[in-house]
């Protein structure tokens, strides 16, 4: 018995201590609890799991019980927190005795477990969670492990647990997430039966008893509350012609209840409707005004309730205006853009004007435009206007500064360094090495300015046939292309009037116009190439290397005779000084690339003192090499040198007819054939 009141006493202690618990959280509890009624009963049914500890009748344990059982229990409240509860609970094992009694049968197998126990409750609502402690006493009835029949005898209960109540079914079902109690409980079974020491005996239980389930909640007990009613005025601040909503919110208020709502006001047409009501303010003067409103919801003082609330009207705001020009700096003759940004703070309808110190300016509404066409440089002042249908305006000033236009740059054409083919009488229109320079700074000028084009304008010699000038553009432009990579679109060749065997090179950019009167195009394919375009060291021309004339279709020019060595042969290719092969202007300089002038006339052939010799044509090849002279006698090589002139005299005489007859027949000699000189006596 000592043992018994010393557990009975710890019981109560805890069941104390959760008590006081409870108590402490029911002073922290949230006020928005209130939402959710305070059920006046609650009954729960749940399922659960019995489990004694170290408990038993002599050295034979009480088994735990998981199976068929049930806990009900039927609370009711006084108020929000305190109220009484009475707890049934049944638990019941399958056949755990027969590890003592193999041979047991029917209940006495079988853990059995009843208890009836009453006693108080203390919950603490928190909005939907409901936490709670209760301490209960009663009947409890066991079977004992070894054969010992059901028996009462006493018992308690010290726990708590934790309900959350569901959103639907208007918050009368909760959900008992969990319930658990430390149970205590004394069975006397009779004396012991010898010499088995079974059938009788003490039983003293400590268990721990979980379980879960639903709770149903019916009533309430929360006390009615008095009918709270406010207003609010959207917006508070108007201006005339403003519609004013006010908004009567109760508190407190019986949805079951019929309510009855009454409006008044000190300004404004008031229109009522129910807990809200709208004030039309057109034509109200400026100034502070108020509106109330009384809810009745039955005849006591707390069904009944009144607000009243205040509005303020203003009287209208003149608008803003901004004004900018784009661009602010600009030529004279630019048409410039004024664009304004007006408000009115009530949204008043606005109307926009212009003025100018200089210039025409057009409107339209919010933006214009400023014509400054015809002005000097000067600093415009733009005033920009708005003003409200209540007559209320707003003003803003813009500049546009002016400036003088700048005179408008016109491009004009380059120079470039020119090629000149007096250099090789043998090839002469061919690029010689020092075209290849002047051509190597042209591709580096056309590369620096990508965006300009060349034109290239050949001419030919008053002894040469025109065509001579064309091969030389083109033989020019083929380096350039082929070897420096520049495309042909950007390169012009052209058949220029100038006298010269050169070839003239003009840079032309764009917007640039070139001068094309003292030069012609010509079609390229009409143009028949001799020779090599230019030179390409470790590469051979094929065939001859000497320029090879144009052949007639209708007759073969006769060949030139050999020359017989120390016998000169009129029309024979000689050396020229320098001063007779640089074209005109050169300073006498072979290689020098400048244009020659074109009134510059072709140097004239020496006719006095020594036998005359005509200047080499495209068509005039080269002379083989004269031999050494042999070591015959000096008779024979004067009677060899009188007969090799005879025949030289009847050659000239043979070539000279030929080119007169061809011309009489009309047919155009091609750029090889030599223009016919004529005969002069030494």
């Amino acid at each position: 018995m000592f043992a018994f009141r010393q557990r009975l006493i710890a019981h109560l202690a805890v069941a104390a201590s959760l008590l006081g618990a409870s108590a402490n959280m029911s002073a922290q509890a949230s006020k928005s609890a209130t939402e959710y009624p305070d059920s006046r009963v609650d009954i729960y049914g749940g399922y659960g799991y019995f489990h004694p500890i170290n408990s038993g009748v002599g050295f034979k344990q009480y088994f735990d019980v998981n199976n068929a059982n049930a806990t009900i229990s039927v609370t009711g409240y006084f108020n929000r927190y305190i109220g009484v509860a009475t707890e049934a609970g049944y638990f019941s094992g399958v056949r755990e005795h027969a590890v003592y009694n193999p041979n047991c049968v029917g209940e006495g197998c079988s853990q059995l477990v009843y208890t009836a126990q009453a006693g108080p409750v203390f919950r603490v609502p928190l909005g939907p969670w409901i936490p709670f402690l209760h301490a209960l006493g009663g009947g409890a009835r066991y079977n004992g492990p070894v054969d010992q029949p059901l028996t009462w005898g006493w018992g308690v209960s010290g726990g708590g647990g934790l309900d959350y109540t569901a959103p639907f079914f208007h918050n009368h079902l909760a959900v008992r997430i969990i319930q658990a109690d430390w149970q205590y409980s004394q069975v006397v079974y009779g004396p012991l039966v010898l010499p088995e020491k079974v059938k009788g005996g003490f039983g003293e239980i400590d268990a721990l008893k979980l379980s879960g389930g639903l709770v149903v909640k019916l009533g309430e007990v929360t006390a009615a509350k008095a009918l709270d009613v406010g207003c609010k005025a959207e917006p508070a601040v108007g201006y005339p012609g403003d519609v004013i909503t006010i908004t009567a919110a109760s508190v407190n208020f019986d949805a079951k209840r019929p309510a009855a709502y009454t409006w008044k006001t000190n300004g404004g047409k008031l229109k009522p409707d129910q807990a809200q009501a709208t004030i039309d303010t057109t034509g109200l003067a400026p100034g502070e005004y108020e509106v109330s409103a009384h809810v009745v919801q039955g005849m006591k003082a707390r069904q009944q309730a009144s607000c009243t609330t205040p509005f303020t009207i203003k009287p209208f705001e003149p608008p803003t205006l901004t004004c900018s020009a784009t661009p602010s700096t600009a030529t004279a003759g630019t048409t410039i853009d004024i664009s304004t940004t007006g408000t009115s703070p009530q949204n008043r309808p606005l109307t926009y004007s212009y003025s100018a110190s200089a210039g025409q300016i057009t409107a339209t509404g919010p933006t214009a435009k400023l014509s400054t066409a015809g002005l000097q440089a000067t600093t415009i002042t733009v005033t920009c206007n708005v003003v409200d249908d209540l007559g209320q305006t707003a003003q803003s000033n813009t500049q546009v500064t002016l400036t003088t236009p700048p005179t408008p740059t016109v491009a004009e054409t380059q120079d470039l360094c020119h090629i000149s083919f007096e250099r090789d009488h043998r090839r002469p229109v061919r690029v010689d090495n020092e075209a290849k320079g002047c051509l190597d700074d042209i591709a580096l000028t056309m590369q620096q300015q990508s965006s300009a084009r060349l034109v290239m304008v050949g001419n030919s010699s008053a002894n040469e046939h025109p065509e001579a000038g064309a091969e030389r553009a083109l033989n020019a432009r083929q380096y350039l292309v082929q070897e420096k990579g520049i495309d042909s679109s950007r390169i012009e060749v052209r058949i220029g009037s100038m006298p010269g065997r050169f070839v003239s090179n003009t840079l032309v950019p764009p917007g640039a116009h070139f001068d094309g009167s003292n030069s012609q195009t010509f079609d390229e394919s009409s143009i028949v190439r001799h020779g090599q375009a230019y030179g390409i060291p470790g590469v051979h021309a094929r065939g001859t290397s000497h320029y090879q004339p144009r052949r007639s279709t209708r007759r073969k020019a006769p060949e030139p005779l050999k020359e017989a060595p120390g016998v000169n042969v009129p029309g024979a290719a000689t050396k020229r000084g320098p001063s007779s092969s640089a074209p005109p202007g050169t300073g006498g300089k072979p290689g020098t690339h400048k244009k020659p002038s074109p009134a510059t006339p072709m140097p004239p052939q020496p006719t006095q003192g020594k036998q005359t010799t005509a200047k080499p044509s495209p068509a005039t090849p080269m002379q083989t090499k004269a031999s050494k002279p042999s070591t015959a006698s000096p008779v024979q090589s004067k009677a060899a040198s009188g007969t090799a002139q005879t025949k030289q005299r009847s050659s000239a005489e043979n070539k000279r007819s030929s080119a007169a007859s061809l011309q009489a027949k009309g047919i155009k000699p091609s750029p090889a054939t030599p223009m016919p000189q004529p005969t002069r006596k030494s």
